[in-house]
């Protein structure tokens, strides 16, 4: 995956964040929440790709809400993401976790 994320688009999931399904208000700047949204995005998913998850199986998608900010959407398969929650559950039960 390049830093703009852009080599693994069409990999599978494209049409699972439900990209476009919303209509765009005259006057809100989606773009400034879609360019942090996708900042956000590529950091996570580099995360994702050191954590051993490929981005067919488990990946964060840029998007706005309809006000215009940046949101990030994770889409996956559900075998990835029950495996995500189970490393979650580890670090936070782990030293230095969260409970």
């Amino acid at each position: 995956m390049s830093a703009s994320g852009e080599g693994w688009l069409s990999d599978g999931l494209d049409n699972a964040a439900g990209a476009g399904s919303g209509l765009w208000v005259r006057g809100v700047d989606y773009m400034a929440g879609w360019s942090v949204a996708r900042e956000a995005a590529d950091q996570l998913n580099l995360a994702l790709l050191a954590a051993e998850f490929e981005p067919c199986e488990l990946r964060a998608v840029a998007a706005t809400n309809d006000d215009g900010h940046g949101v990030v959407r994770l889409v996956g398969l559900p075998g990835a993401a029950v495996r995500l929650a189970q490393l979650l559950e580890a670090l936070a039960d782990g030293v230095g976790g969260v409970r």
